[in-house]
């Protein structure tokens, strides 16, 4: 199924919305200069959800983030698969008795890479409330 385009984060940040008021010159570019720098990799919402729930656990099962993020099989591997591409997670698979066992982890430099994500947010955060 083709997925309907979508305008870039930075060109609708870039026009004004029916109805809303235009950001100051200062703000707006604020906005676009920081967009650009967000980790695109943990940004995903999918992917947001399972690196947040692996900062608060030492480790998670595949079917625990499946519930705990309420997604399907297909959707949870992709997602899970790119982040340990990126070496965010780690991915440890065994058995428990003749049942398969998945377990993830988030490495050092996930950790890192998340909590320059937050940091990034915050500012944006900060900086819109200051305008």
């Amino acid at each position: 199924m083709a997925r309907p385009a979508m305008a870039r984060p930075s060109e609708a940040a870039a026009k004004p919305r029916p109805g809303k008021v235009a950001k100051s010159g200062t703000q707006q570019e604020t906005v676009e200069s920081a967009l650009p720098n967000l980790d695109r990799i943990i940004h995903e919402r999918l992917r947001l959800g399972i690196v947040s729930a692996l900062a608060v656990n030492e480790s998670l099962t595949f079917n625990e983030l499946k519930k705990l993020l309420q997604t399907t099989d297909g959707n949870l591997s992709v997602h899970a698969r790119r982040l340990e591409e990126a070496h965010y997670v780690e991915c440890t698979k065994s058995f428990e008795g003749r049942m398969p066992k998945t377990e993830y982890r988030l490495t050092a430099a996930g950790r890192k890479a998340f909590e320059r994500y937050l940091n990034h947010m915050e500012a944006l955060i900060q900086a819109m409330r200051e305008h």
